[in-house]
């Protein structure tokens, strides 16, 4: 029954925080209003969600989280480093990173994180699902690259969605 009707306990906070920042108000209308949407959101596309999501350790995605800003900020500095140095600056290259990850929500995450992450996008997924097509705008060394997003991204994002 707790499924039923609450079925995504951390995404229903999340949504309601959402709400109270596009917002910009505290006021108690828009708080009920943000977790009536909170709550109505996840139960009606529950259909549309393949699987159940499970956090099988809410620590290491609290870590990973702050890492993904961290590295948000500091790759927009470096990218707007390379943008007032020139284009002569930029090293781009296409990267292949193999997956360990193997879950849908895992691989989009991972793909969602590089592209978050200013100067590098996800371009392909290949149909075998065993690696993504990355390209970087500054690369210099495409196995430190690799071994960046294994390491930073992927390994936080399989220890607590994949644990198995």
């Amino acid at each position: 029954m707790k499924h039923s009707l609450l079925p995504h306990p951390i995404l229903t906070p999340v949504l309601a925080l959402i709400w109270l920042l596009l917002v910009n108000s505290l006021a108690p209308g828009q708080i009920f209003l943000g977790l009536l949407l909170g709550w109505a959101i996840p139960i009606f596309t529950l259909r549309f969600w393949p699987e159940r999501v499970y956090i099988a350790k809410p620590l290491t995605l609290l870590r990973f989280l702050a890492i993904v800003l961290y590295d948000i900020l500091i790759a927009n500095i470096a990218v707007a480093g390379l943008i007032l140095a020139g284009t002569k600056q930029t090293r781009p290259a296409f990267v292949r990173v193999p997956l360990a990850l193997r879950s849908d929500l895992g691989i989009s995450l991972l793909a969602n994180t590089v592209s978050l992450t200013p100067g590098t996008v996800s371009a392909w997924l290949s149909p075998d699902r065993s690696h993504l097509i990355v390209h970087g705008l500054q690369v210099h060394d495409p196995a430190a690259l690799v071994s960046e997003i294994k390491t930073r991204y992927e390994a936080p994002i399989k220890e607590v969605f994949e644990p198995c």
